[in-house]
């Protein structure tokens, strides 16, 4: 049964709704909730008539789909009308609405995603999703061909999944329909694509999902500029955190601007990337002054990330994280102080002291550097 405040609320204006998807995976399995989405046998209009009589306030989602939003005490319930495919292409469906559950069930895509659980914690399971999620086994529902081609998105969610709940070997009749239907991935949005890159990376153990989408030839696909599998799984054998850029950094084996381009990467993560992959120069055995020098340049975060690109060094990264960022202590005005007119020499000068700066390990005080300025000016 599924116990929380804000969906005991919800239950009470729409009782016949369920629970469906991660929700019930992950009580089943005994897992910390995050998003609570549900399906109703109601309409979408009757949806909200429902909340607004319970004086809850509700948001029109995905109306043309049948999702209503309920926001309540600062949580968000997607409610989503049952649904049947009347038509698809392999990226978009055109659906109607219906009160059957089980017709419901039988569009998703596998039978750990077709579960669902009412108020009661009465368990629907019309396709033995509860014996595939003890076995770690992803099986799409029904014919797997059938399932892709009404949405190539599956192929990339069929090794999300299996990243995260598979155990032993994949499903062969999965694998065998996404040999065969591979180039459908090109067809979906970059957004699309790179969204479900990245929850495959934030599962504890990705490497068996990649390493099965590249033997089906759909790794190629995603990322044709190339990838680094074995860099991915030296890094994860570190002991590495799960951070999805750092993986990606790791995984990612070609130009990051190209990359970033053609996925679309927002321009904060095609940074981060860039950076990341930059060769880390600190070797564990650093000074204290080759810390400084380094630290003055570069974030300390950038810096512990390119260690854990290049080995496990615990030591080093904790000097890193607990280094103070020297400052460099000399500024324009302070030039101008000493007489020197504005232009482009005093950007001349304040360069040099920097160098001289970083030169002496960044230990000079404001008073060192504003007497090595006067000596440049006195030359």
């Amino acid at each position: 049964m599924i116990k929380v405040p804000a969906l005991d609320i919800l239950w009470a204006a729409l009782p016949e709704a369920r629970v469906v998807g991660g929700a019930v995976r992950d009580t089943l399995a005994g897992k910390p909730l995050s998003d609570i989405d549900l399906a109703s046998p109601l309409s979408p209009d009757d949806v909200m008539a429902r909340l607004t009589t319970a004086r809850l306030k509700s948001i029109p989602t995905g109306l043309a789909h049948g999702t209503v939003t309920a926001l309540i005490e600062g949580q968000h319930f997607e409610i989503t009308t049952l649904r049947r495919d009347i038509e698809t292409d392999g990226r978009h469906a055109v659906v109607a609405f219906t009160d059957d559950w089980q017709e419901d069930a039988a569009r998703r895509d596998f039978t750990i995603n077709a579960m669902s659980m009412d108020r009661a914690g009465t368990l629907y399971d019309y396709f033995g999703g509860a014996a595939d999620l003890q076995a770690g086994v992803v099986r799409f529902v029904g014919d797997a061909k059938t399932r892709i081609a009404e949405d190539y998105l599956r192929i990339l969610r069929f090794f999300r999944f299996f990243a995260r709940y598979a155990v032993g070997a994949p499903d062969a009749a999965a694998v065998a329909a996404i040999e065969e239907l591979r180039d459908g991935v090109l067809l979906l949005s970059a957004e699309r694509v790179w969204s479900e890159i990245k929850r495959i990376l934030a599962a504890h153990s990705p490497l068996a999902a990649l390493q099965l989408m590249q033997t089906t030839g759909v790794l190629e696909r995603v990322l044709p500029e190339g990838f680094d599998i074995p860099r991915l799984a030296a890094l994860i054998g570190r002991d590495a955190p799960v951070d999805v850029l750092l993986r990606a950094a790791a995984l990612l084996n070609g130009d990051i601007e190209t990359i970033a381009a053609r996925l679309k990467l927002s321009n904060e993560e095609a940074e981060i990337l860039q950076s990341w992959q930059i060769p880390n120069a600190l070797p564990p055995t650093a000074s204290d002054a080759d810390l400084r020098r380094a630290l003055a340049d570069t974030e300390a975060p950038t810096l512990i990330a390119r260690s854990w690109m290049s080995g496990n060094w615990p030591e080093l990264r904790t000097r890193l994280a607990t280094t103070p960022r020297p400052v460099f202590p000399l500024q324009g005005r302070d030039l101008t102080r000493l007489g020197i007119p504005q232009g482009p020499r005093i950007g001349k000068i304040l360069a040099a002291v920097r160098r001289w700066w970083l030169d002496g390990g960044c230990a000079a005080s404001h008073e060192d550097c504003r007497a090595q300025a006067l000596l440049i000016v006195v030359k």
